[in-house]
């Protein structure tokens, strides 16, 4: 009969906590059977899994200091965005420091939908939030784009490195729209038809100095719930990858 192994015992074997043995095998990542309300663990299939884990030499961590885009989990992340944008009524973006979307914008408003099927105005943005990023002043505040219209960022930390913002936006400035002579040169700068633009230059978002002061009162904390999500995403990373090394390296003892 296969031996069965305590929780105790597996602990003592990968050497992780107790919580994270059982969180593994309510998933499914360890073997392990459900006895009443404890968990056993069968001592060969142990073995054969702490073998296989330990055949193959560790990949490297795919996290680095600077790559939010690894940080960031998609399906959560962008849900996130899609609540902010339609509680605030303005659009939200998650951009790394380079400027680059890490996905879709939430909530675009119209004018920037249309714009930015532009490859120049894809460049104009990028060049805007790469800005946005190195701009020294750490408080968020509403500035103009080169759409137009206004946004203001927030600057997202990890362990005390900045590797991202959340941009929101898309917010007409007073007054709004601009001259015909100013549609005129935005058109003719970010190379799109006049006359398209100016079928859309209305399809901005509209806010009050009251709502523009709570939007800048809640960006720092929006900016910190993307930095959580990103930090418990590295912990989890660093965590299993111990256990792929301690499992390695038990497998080698034995």
């Amino acid at each position: 009969m296969t031996a069965m192994l305590t929780t105790k015992d597996v602990q003592e074997i990968i050497n992780v906590d107790r919580s994270t043995i059982y969180r593994m095998a309510e998933a499914g990542k360890l073997p392990a059977v459900k006895i009443g309300r404890q968990w056993r663990f069968p001592a060969d299939e142990i073995e054969a899994f702490l073998s296989g884990v330990g055949d193959a030499d560790p990949e490297p961590p795919q996290d680095s200091g600077t790559d939010l885009a690894t940080r960031l989990l998609p399906g959560v992340a962008k849900p996130l965005a899609d609540l902010l944008g339609s509680i605030f009524g303005v659009m939200v973006l998650v951009t790394d420091l380079e400027g680059e979307p890490l996905m879709e914008p939430s909530n675009p408003c119209g004018l920037f939908a249309y714009v930015h099927g532009s490859a120049e105005a894809q460049d104009r943005c990028a060049e805007t939030w790469r800005d946005l990023g190195s701009d020294p002043h750490l408080l968020p505040k509403f500035r103009p784009t080169p759409l137009g219209f206004n946004c203001a960022r927030d600057l997202i930390r990890v362990n005390g490195d900045v590797i991202g913002m959340v941009v929101m936006g898309g917010v007409a400035p007073d007054p709004w729209p601009p001259a015909p002579d100013e549609i005129n040169a935005l058109a003719t700068d970010l190379h799109v038809d006049p006359a398209a633009l100016v079928s859309h230059i209305d399809e901005v978002f509209h806010a009050s100095d009251d709502q523009q002061e709570w939007i800048l009162e809640f960006l720092p904390l929006i900016t910190s719930m993307f930095s959580r999500i990103a930090e418990e995403r590295s912990k989890l990373v660093e965590r299993l990858d111990s256990i792929a090394s301690l499992a390695g390296t038990h497998r080698r003892s034995i």
